[in-house]
């Protein structure tokens, strides 16, 4: 988690109640620097972590080659919230569509200017989610990925 995120807090207790309710130790690490994302792969490794779940940041999406990278070298399998992660060799990915989001953004910007006032407009949230499996990278870590998840796939990457 990147601890500059406004979020962390409630994310943080929130996924770790989700953790203790289904029995799993979890180890929240935090990183705000890509020095810090290379320590916490180091701690990933001495844990001997069995996965990585990235939270959703606009920091972790601009690292992305890092953070793919260095789950791949350490062969940690890993799942992310955006899509871009398994296109550029990330095992999975599950979580809104940016697509979807930048066409609704879209959409609000043409009523703004057609003469809508932004106030009035309703709060919206993702309806459309994605799940990508990259199956090369499930192969490269030794993974079987089950074909529930595959028949589930938004796409799978081969």
């Amino acid at each position: 988690m990147n601890p500059n995120n406004p979020n962390v807090e409630r994310v943080t207790r929130d996924v770790q109640d989700a953790a203790r309710a289904k029995g799993i130790k979890l180890f929240v690490l935090k990183a705000s620097t890509e020095s810090e994302i290379e320590t916490a792969f180091v701690t990933l490794v001495q844990l001997q972590a069995g996965a990585l779940v990235v939270a959703a940041d606009a920091f972790f999406a601009s690292r992305r080659e890092q953070l793919v990278g260095l789950a791949s070298r350490d062969a940690i399998p890993a799942i992310y919230e955006w899509r871009e992660f398994p296109a550029a060799g990330g095992l999975i990915s599950y979580g809104p569509s940016l697509t979807a989001a930048n066409r609704q953004q879209g959409i609000y910007v043409g009523k703004i200017l057609k003469g809508a006032k932004p106030a009035d407009l309703p709060v919206q949230q993702p309806t459309t989610f994605e799940l990508v499996v990259n199956f090369k990278t499930a192969e490269a870590l030794g993974l079987t990925v089950p074909p529930s998840i595959l028949a589930r796939a938004d796409e799978v990457i081969e």
